[in-house]
């Protein structure tokens, strides 16, 4: 078996326990790691996408399990997603996604610093008042297409922002990202077949795909039993410091 199989097994388990446990963060590493290698971006994020495929249904099952989503709020957050992923999709093939991901970067600090400041206010979470998700849906799939990661950053953090419980925002945000990774992965195959988009090498990885997908789908119910008992406030600082750091790493890779 190749050994990039056991590689990426390695970094999609990774991954996927703290982006199931914390609501973020697969895409962005699993992504890293494949522009470490010299991948191409659109190769990346067409290929972390098609994983979160698979993970995204595994993680989802689980926090359906536990009692981590909100479905009115995932049937919102799932549709302005689809249309999100399917536009930054088509938008990634045709120009640069280094153009909007300093914004991406900007709108995930100031995201990160609101819910430390909750954390450390001893906010109690309330139920959810943003009056617009699917819009909110909307900007994270965008992005989250765009730079191959940040479906979790902007959605999960902008519900913890305004106040969400965060076992809620974590397990609803999951659910609804299988929704968005399907979407974005249609368009970049129909970008593809049509000609739209040409590229080169993603027959090169299929075993860094598999591998993603299976250390993905492996730890998946253990990240959504970590949502379950880790307690509110733990949580909360673990999200707010995970998304600070997100942002000041993807900072030092764009200046």
């Amino acid at each position: 078996m190749d050994p990039d199989f056991w590689l990426f097994g390695a970094v999609g388990f990774a991954a996927q326990l703290v982006d199931g446990a914390l609501g973020m963060a697969y895409g962005v590493i699993s992504t890293s790691v494949l522009l470490s290698f010299g991948v191409t971006p659109a190769n990346a994020s067409a290929s972390v996408h098609a994983a979160k495929m698979f993970t995204g249904v595994a993680s989802g099952v689980s926090h359906i399990v536990y009692g981590n989503v909100d479905w009115k709020l995932l049937a919102l957050l799932a549709g302005g997603g689809v249309l999100g992923g399917g536009l930054g999709a088509y938008v990634l093939t045709s120009i640069p996604g280094e153009v909007v991901k300093p914004y991406v970067v900007a709108w995930l600090g100031l995201m990160g610093l609101v819910i430390l400041y909750r954390a450390w206010r001893q906010t109690r979470p309330k139920v959810f008042s943003w009056r617009s998700p699917l819009p909110l849906g909307l900007l994270g799939g965008f992005f989250d297409a765009i730079g191959g990661g940040g479906w979790g950053p902007v959605v999960t953090s902008s519900l913890m922002g305004a106040g969400a419980d965060p076992r809620k925002a974590i397990g609803t945000t999951n659910a609804a990202e299988v929704f968005v990774a399907v979407a974005t992965s249609v368009t970049f195959l129909a970008s593809l077949l049509s000609g739209h988009w040409a590229t080169e090498g993603l027959r090169g990885l299929l075993w860094s795909l598999a591998g993603l997908i299976a250390g993905g789908v492996i730890a998946a119910p253990v990240a959504g039993w970590m949502t379950k008992v880790l307690p509110l406030r733990l949580l909360t600082w673990l999200v707010g410091g995970v998304v600070v750091g997100l942002a000041v790493w993807q900072a030092v890779l764009l200046f």
